[in-house]
This record gives structure tokens, C-alpha cells and sequence, in this order.
């Protein structure tokens, strides 16, 4: 009987047959309904709502993002391994007991183009396959995002939005109408950059004659667009913009600004020479005068200097050799040349110092700080004394200076003028704590020792006696005061 038993038994164990079980998970029924299931869920992520702009998983991340994708690979592989198991443990016919296998779609295979992978991949393994063809789309903004490029924004809300920073697309302003509000609105809100990218849209969407118009009555914006032609260099636009309005005088220095960008001295003096006939005012015609008969001036010294400088024919130019051109120099610059190359030269001559004062009308005290500097540059103390030197009409010479004796002290002193030097101007100062201090700072002995005989201070003649060499001259001459 049990050999039959077990006979029977083999007999069933050995058939090619299969008795159905709850728990076999491999038959064709669990496996069509699990594709069923695999093709339904990657519908769910291809099919995309058009109003849908962004996915959201359990974890809070968008569908998509890095984290996302790594969070999602490993819970695959984890709910794969949970869901084998439970299947094992519940037996039931039930749908709902079918154990719910993860698909065998990652979201890498998706961006890949693949339909199933053979075997499980990691996130950088997917990523770094570079023999397939990427498929995937580019990722949409977050729909917060989407608001800064919304056509539904109001002037005053473009502008607040422009003050903050964002992005903001003008181009939904057609109308005339529209435009003109936000640029009102831009004036209003008191931002210069804002108010310059509306008009910078303005310029580029207007016809020139309605946006003149329209500006002619903005002051405000009148101003800003001015000074932004000027900074960018659109010349052509805001001399048209100046004549438009009428601004002849505008319109002249505009066009006499232009020499600053021509590096041909020859061009550059034609290009002056046609600027003396614009409409300038009467001052600045003066300027534009005296601008092209100097750089003429120059042209004529530089060409007849540098021909002597080469020829070694003056010794000034062989102990001092020019460091620098003096062409397109200002007028203080080339009279400072004058005085130091050409200072005992004819007042016939143009490059004279006499006649550069004379042509240009420099004032005195001009005159004498530029003349005074180079003389002195040059330790020349007999032009120095020269320069100060006047004769009343009786024939008496009497030292005067325009520019106040202690200024004359302070450019010598920097000149490193001897002290036998400084003695001679520092008595010429008038005002007595002035001539004292400077005496005492230049170590002048001789002029303060005689101020304070003059002043009869015995005090302080008394302290000063510290401040010489004993058994100096200047030592003896206190000691002779004091004793008398």
C-alpha cells in the first residue's frame, strides 16, 4: 500500500504538468497582468497635461531633478525586493494579491529611449551610456516662473516687477498709448536704470519724430535718453534728437567733441578750423578759436624743436632732451614748455613765452606761477629775480609779485632754492607770523633773528638762540642784540 502510495506520489512529481498554485508567481496570468500594470504606469509619466507644469513625487522633489532620479532607482530596487516577498507570504486569488512587481522602466531607460533594460543599472551607468541616442525633452520652468513672462501685466506692475529685478517681456506694449503710460509710470517710479530700459525699448519700436515728440514734453526722460546717446556713442542720433529740439548750441559742441576721437594732428586741425563757423555762443567760439591758433602754434614749434634737438645745434635741448611731444598739449602745458626752452627768445617768435601771453591773454599771476616753475626747475635765480623786478618812474626797482611773496617762497623752497635764496623773498613777506613761521620751517636764521629785534621780543629772541649751532654767526648776532 505505500509503495503504491509513493509510486503515485512520483508519478505526479515527475509529469510535465504543473498543479496551479496561489503562490506561483511565474505563470502566464501574473506576468500578463504585470506588463498590463508596466504599460500603464509608463503612460502615466509620458502622457503629460499641457496645464501640468510640474510633477511632484511623495518625497516632495520634482519628477526629473538628480535627487529625484536617485531616490526613485533605489526605491525600485527596494519595493522589487518587498513586494517578492510579501507575495510569498500572502496567498490569495484576489487582484489585489498578485504581488506588485516594479516595472522593469527607470526613468533613465525613458530619457534613453529604451523600452527595458536587461538587468538593473545605476543612475551614472544609464547617464554615461553614450551609444544611445538621447531622446530626452528640455525640462519645463516651475509654473511660478511662467509669471514673469505673462502678457497680463499692467504698466505699473511691469515697472515694479523691472524695479525688482525680474524679467520682464515689453513687447505685449503695442499701442502707442501703452508705451507712452509705461514710460510715465517708469518716471514715476523714480529708477534710472528703469526708466532707461523703457526708453531704450521706445528707441527701438518708435519712429524717431513720434519718440522726439513724445520726449519733448518728458523732461525727465528727455534727460536720461541725452545722456545715454552721449555715454553709448549714438552721435548721429542725438544730434538729430538736439536739432529737433532746437538746441543749436548742443548740436555745435557735439560736433566740436569730435576732435577727441581724430589722432591726426593735421586732421585734427582741419577739423577745428571748419568748428569755428558753428553756432556757438559767443564765449565758446572764443575757446574753439584759441583751440585750433594753439595747436597750430604747436604744430609750427614741435616740427622747428624737434629739428634742432636732432641736429644737437642748442645746448638746452642737449642738457635737458625733451621727454615728451608738445602737440595736442593745453595752453599752461605749452607755455610751461615756452618758458623752459624758449624763455630769452623775441616776442616776434611763436613759440616766445611773451607771445604766447600776449595771443592768448593769460593773466599775470598765470604767468608768472608757469614762469616762476620753469625758471626755477632750471635753478635760472637770476630770471627768478628778473621776474619780480619792476621799475617805478623815477628809475627806482622794487620787487612785486601777484601772486604774494610767501607762494614764491613755498615754489623755491621745492625747487631746492639755496638759502641765501629764500632769505631774499622770505623778508619780502608782509605779514609778520607769516615771514616768522616760514623763517623758522625753511631755517631762514637771518630773517628771524632781525624780525624779532625789529618786534623788540627779547623772549623770544631768547628762545630762538636754541634753535642755531653754538659758535655759529647767527649765535653771535642774538648774543650782539641781546647785549645792546
Amino acid at each position: 500500500m505505500s509503495r503504491a502510495r509513493a509510486d503515485e506520489e512520483e508519478y505526479w512529481h515527475s509529469s510535465k504538468f504543473r498543479a496551479f498554485t496561489f503562490d506561483d508567481e511565474d505563470d502566464e496570468l501574473s506576468q500578463l497582468k504585470e506588463s498590463k500594470r508596466a504599460v500603464n504606469s509608463l503612460r502615466d509619466i509620458v502622457d503629460d497635461d499641457d496645464d501640468d507644469l510640474e510633477r511632484v513625487s511623495w518625497s516632495g522633489e520634482p519628477v526629473g531633478s538628480i535627487s529625484w532620479s536617485i531616490k526613485e532607482t533605489a526605491s525600485s530596487s527596494n519595493s522589487s525586493l518587498e513586494g517578492r516577498d510579501s507575495s510569498l507570504q500572502k496567498g490569495s486569488s484576489s487582484y489585489a494579491a498578485f504581488p506588485k512587481q516594479v516595472s522593469s522602466y527607470s526613468l533613465s531607460s525613458l530619457f534613453k529611449g529604451r523600452n527595458k533594460l536587461p538587468s538593473f543599472q545605476s543612475l551614472s551607468d544609464a547617464l554615461s551610456d553614450t551609444g544611445v541616442k538621447n531622446y530626452a525633452p528640455e525640462l519645463r520652468r516651475p509654473k511660478a516662473e511662467y509669471k514673469d513672462y505673462s502678457s497680463d501685466w499692467r504698466p505699473k506692475d511691469t515697472v515694479r516687477r523691472m524695479q525688482r529685478g525680474k524679467v520682464c517681456s515689453l513687447e505685449r506694449f503695442r499701442s502707442l498709448q501703452d508705451k507712452l503710460v509705461l514710460l510715465d509710470e517708469a518716471v514715476a517710479g523714480n529708477d534710472g536704470n528703469v526708466i532707461t530700459a523703457v526708453l531704450i525699448f521706445l528707441k527701438r519700436t518708435l519712429r524717431r519724430e513720434i519718440l522726439f515728440r513724445e520726449l519733448e514734453v518728458r523732461q525727465v526722460a528727455l534727460c536720461h535718453l541725452i545722456h545715454f546717446l552721449k555715454e553709448s556713442g549714438e552721435q548721429k542720433l542725438l544730434l538729430d534728437l538736439l536739432r529737433f529740439l532746437d538746441r543749436t548750441e548742443e548740436v555745435a559742441l557735439s560736433q566740436y567733441r569730435e576732435h577727441l576721437n581724430i589722432q591726426d594732428v593735421e586732421k585734427r586741425r582741419e577739423f577745428l578750423k571748419g568748428c569755428i563757423g558753428l553756432p556757438f555762443s559767443a564765449e565758446d567760439t572764443s575757446h574753439v578759436q584759441d583751440h585750433y591758433t594753439l595747436l597750430e602754434r604747436q604744430i609750427i614749434i614741435e616740427a622747428n624743436d624737434r629739428h634742432l634737438e636732432a641736429a644737437g645745434q642748442s645746448e638746452i635741448f642737449r642738457k635737458y632732451p625733451r621727454k615728451a611731444s608738445i602737440l595736442n598739449m593745453p595752453l599752461v602745458t605749452t607755455l610751461f614748455y615756452s618758458c623752459f626752452y624758449h624763455y630769452t627768445e623775441a616776442e616776434g617768435t611763436f613759440s616766445s613765452p611773451t607771445n604766447l601771453k600776449k595771443t592768448f591773454k593769460i593773466p599775470d599771476k598765470q604767468y608768472v606761477l608757469t614762469a616762476l616753475a620753469a625758471r626755477a626747475k632750471l635753478r635760472a635765480w637770476d630770471d627768478v629775480d628778473a621776474l619780480f623786478t619792476t621799475k617805478n618812474w623815477l628809475g627806482y626797482t622794487k620787487k612785486k609779485a601777484p601772486i604774494g611773496f610767501h607762494r614764491v617762497v613755498e615754489i623755491l623752497q621745492r625747487n631746492n632754492a639755496p638759502v641765501q635764496v629764500l632769505q631774499e623773498y622770505v623778508r619780502l613777506v608782509e605779514d609778520v607770523e607769516t615771514r616768522l613761521n616760514l623763517a623758522t620751517k625753511y631755517k631762514c636764521h637771518d630773517v628771524a633773528i632781525e624780525t624779532y629785534r625789529d618786534l623788540k621780543d627779547r623772549i623770544q629772541l631768547t628762545a630762538y638762540k636754541c634753535k642755531v649751532e653754538r659758535g655759529s654767526a647767527d649765535e653771535e648776532k642774538i648774543n650782539s642784540i641781546l647785549n645792546n
